[in-house]
């Protein structure tokens, strides 16, 4: 079963998944942004200096799409903060509607020289939803599921879409999306993407690289492409076809044939790596898979259009167990023996004990 195109298949609002009737969300209200945008903002740190005409910017940005511009200071700081202790003011905020509206935003901040910011629901704890920048909030109208494919277990989805919406959908088919941040009531795929999340169920299946097949992106430079895995044949052929895809590619095929043995001895074999970029995905046997080499990026390589997600079974009958130790290390020492059991999901917690 393939239900596509279907911009109701985001769903919410009962006790459980199951519950839950596929419902389109009420349109989202655009209100007036006419209030007055500093003339110019210049900003200089260790990374980059900035000097940008956001009046003009933000003008050109009105004209070109159908999206909102908020530039004004007040947008201006709504949106300095994430979940985290950062704050840095961004130029302006653009909430485009569609892919066209993402493609003449870029263009327009790489012509006045303006950094970009992908932004979903802004639950990041480093400061990675913050910068001196063009912030694009995807989370207000860039939400939809393009395609759940029940019998190949996937779904195609726009970024803006939270994790429940889509785990809520899936669930109708006894499927979900495995990953899952205690966010997950709002925090966007987007998002999670650009953070490499996992979740409780990570044990289940595995971080969000693990689940995720293909991403549409953009370049700084306005190059749209669908990556996924990517056959040496393939390979071959789109840097033989040239132009800056075939640069591209060429460059990360350099990347992969001068590192791949390093990669190989020093990334950390571990089930919850998601630090740095995903540099072994593009070795040959992971399949050079481009779109999960980008999973953890958060937004310093591309933009990402929509992407194409892997759906897991999702038990519909669960079981809890608790299990009682007297103190953490003996906990510890007993993981790799429970670890031998089918379990969804793992989870520790402490208590401290009052003397009697």
């Amino acid at each position: 079963m393939s239900e596509t195109h279907a911009e109701d298949l985001a769903v919410g609002g009962a006790a459980s998944p199951k519950e839950r009737d596929e419902r389109t969300r009420f349109e989202p209200v655009e209100f007036p942004h006419d209030r007055p945008v500093r003339t110019r903002i210049e900003h200089s740190d260790r990374i980059q200096t900035l000097n940008v005409d956001a009046e003009i910017l933000a003008s050109e940005l009105r004209r070109e799409i159908r999206g909102e511009v908020r530039f004004d200071d007040g947008s201006r700081a709504l949106y300095a903060t994430d979940a985290s202790n950062y704050r840095q003011v961004p130029i302006g905020v653009v909430i485009p509607r569609d892919a066209n509206d993402v493609i003449a935003t870029v263009a327009l901040a790489r012509k006045h020289g303006a950094p970009i910011l992908a932004r979903g629901g802004g639950t990041s704890l480093a400061g990675q939803c913050c910068n001196v920048a063009v912030i694009l909030d995807f989370s207000k109208y860039m939400h939809n599921i393009r395609e759940l494919n029940a019998e190949q277990q996937y779904a195609t989805i726009e970024p803006g879409i939270i994790l429940d919406d889509l785990r809520n959908a899936a669930e109708k088919h006894t499927l979900t999306f495995g990953p899952d941040p205690a966010t997950h009531t709002h925090c966007t795929l987007g998002g999670m993407i650009g953070n490499n999340s996992c979740g409780v169920h990570g044990l289940m299946a595995g971080k969000t690289v693990d689940n995720i097949e293909e991403l549409e992106i953009l370049t700084y430079d306005g190059v749209r492409m669908r990556v996924g895995a990517t056959s040496e044949d393939e390979l071959e052929r789109i840097i033989a076809g040239g132009g800056r895809r075939g640069e591209i590619y060429a460059g990360m095929k350099r990347i992969r044939d001068t590192y791949g043995d390093l990669i190989r001895a020093k990334y950390p074999k571990i089930p919850r790596r998601v630090s740095g970029y995903n540099l072994d995905s593009l070795l040959p046997e992971n399949g050079f898979n481009v779109a999960q080499a980008l999973v953890g990026s958060e937004c310093t390589c591309v933009v990402v259009l929509e992407a194409k997600c892997r759906l897991v079974y999702s038990p519909p009958s669960r079981t809890l167990v608790v299990l009682g130790y007297d103190d953490i290390y003996l906990a510890a020492d007993d993981v790799p023996r429970l670890l031998e059991f089918n379990r969804s999901a793992w989870k520790g917690s402490t208590t401290a004990s009052s003397p009697t």
